[in-house]
């Protein structure tokens, strides 16, 4: 007994209707994995950029410190050249008023300077020329002066001045100089 006019078809669980739901299903959950692979794909970048910079960043720490303590060093280097250059025009100041404290009866044969003092070679014509013209000079600059004389031929006379000035007027004079200098 039939009771149907058409044939039976086979039934199947995957309709139309479930393959088309099968593919959005599936076209959404690629979607879901690309998009969490995505993520942790930047993720991952933006931890080891973040790595990078922070490598970077400590590099130039080091690096400012290094040219810090480079200008600290090239610092000290100015101011002690200031202070060689200084001195040394101090010092090509003080042999050329030497030189011009010296008159020209007196003839120089040799200078010596010192830390502390100054020695004199020269020839003088007589004693007299020597104390007024040379020796009162010598001593308003210096806190001991000493002289001797050597008889020299044709009565000229070889003389020797040592002059000194006191080491507690120099570490004064020093200090003032460093506080003018500061100030």
């Amino acid at each position: 007994m039939r009771y149907s006019y058409i044939s039976p078809r086979k039934k199947s669980v995957f309709t139309h209707e479930m393959q088309l739901l099968f593919v959005f299903f599936s076209i959404t959950l690629f979607m879901l994995f690309a998009t969490y692979a995505f993520l942790l794909f930047k993720d991952y970048r933006f931890a080891q950029e973040r790595v990078d910079i922070v490598q970077e960043i400590s590099d130039l720490n080091v690096s400012i410190y290094k040219m810090n303590e480079r200008i600290t060093f090239i610092e000290k280097e100015l101011a002690l050249s200031e202070k060689i250059y200084t001195k040394n025009t101090v010092l090509k100041d003080s042999i050329s008023n030497l030189f011009d404290l010296v008159p020209q009866r007196i003839t120089l044969s040799e200078a010596n300077l010192l830390k502390n003092g100054l020695i004199l070679y020269g020839l003088t014509p007589n004693k007299d020329v020597y104390n007024f013209m040379l020796q009162a000079p010598l001593r308003s600059i210096f806190h001991r002066t000493y002289s001797s004389f050597y008889p020299e031929d044709k009565g000229w006379l070889r003389f020797v001045s040592k002059n000194y000035i006191d080491e507690e007027d120099i570490e004064a004079d020093e200090e003032k100089m460093e506080q003018r200098d500061e100030d």
